[in-house]
């Protein structure tokens, strides 16, 4: 059997997935750190050991991502969106529309049945409109990012934000805090600004059903649901939606080996 591997190297962390038949086999996560190549060469070790492999039995690796051109020992580079689009088709072949919640900027993506990328926005490159964000108000209010979902959903008078700029939201925080509005308040309205800045780009490429979420701000619950009220929509959410983008390159990858033969 003919073994493929997708990395996708971003900004905060780094994936990686095999595949055979398009199928997973083993996948990965490891923060990306400041050196991007040794991450890259870890991560492969890593996915070779789940996976019980040698290098050598891997026909083709795709690289994405910020650092895909610190993936010394890919065969090729593709474009996040296209790898992003691709993996969210071979998860939900229905899906037209897929929000890409990513550390650092978030995008949307109109696709075709066959996964190919139709028209995509991404947003500015304030944080404001990225997982970023979140990090930055878990860090105001003292939680874990993986705390932050579950706690926005026992809001009761979710905090209206006034700024879409992430320093000035980080100060509105703190201003929040001191005027006594719950950490649960805070994080409900920290979702509800990004939802509306997702709404944003969702208007600036259209919305066709089915709509899906991708990316580590796809974890968040809290956010999850955030999206969904502000599109009226339910959203589909694939399981371990942070390797989307890797997996779409490995699957990638594969289906470039074929052509090659």
């Amino acid at each position: 059997m003919a073994y493929f591997m997708g990395i996708d190297i971003g900004s905060g962390t780094s994936k990686g997935v095999i595949v055979a038949a398009a199928q997973p086999l083993a996948s990965h996560l490891l923060p990306s750190g400041v050196d991007y190549k040794a991450t890259a060469q870890r991560l492969r070790e890593e996915l070779l050991a789940r996976a019980g492999l040698s290098s050598e039995a891997i026909g083709y690796t795709v690289a994405t991502g910020q650092g895909a051109d610190s993936v010394s020992f890919s065969n090729q580079q593709v474009a996040d969106t296209r790898c992003c689009a691709r993996g969210i088709n071979n998860i939900f072949p229905s899906v037209r529309t897929v929000i890409d919640v990513q550390g650092m900027f978030t995008q949307v993506i109109r696709l075709s049945e066959k996964g190919q990328v139709t028209n995509f926005v991404i947003s500015e490159k304030c944080a404001a409109g990225s997982g970023r964000f979140l990090d930055i108000i878990a860090n105001v209010l003292r939680i874990d990012l993986k705390d932050i979902g579950p706690l926005s959903l026992k809001a009761r008078n979710p905090v209206t934000f006034t700024t879409g700029c992430a320093v000035f939201g980080e100060s509105e925080a703190i201003s929040r805090v001191s005027e006594g509005a719950s950490k649960e308040d805070i994080l409900a309205g920290v979702h509800r600004a990004l939802a509306n800045k997702i709404s944003t780009l969702i208007d600036r490429v259209g919305l066709e059903k089915d709509c899906a979420i991708a990316g580590g701000g796809a974890l968040n619950v809290g956010l999850v649901r955030s999206v969904e009220e502000a599109l009226s929509i339910k959203l589909l959410v694939p399981p371990q939606p942070q390797f989307i983008t890797a997996l779409g390159a490995a699957i990638m990858a594969e289906e470039q080996a074929q052509l090659v033969v």
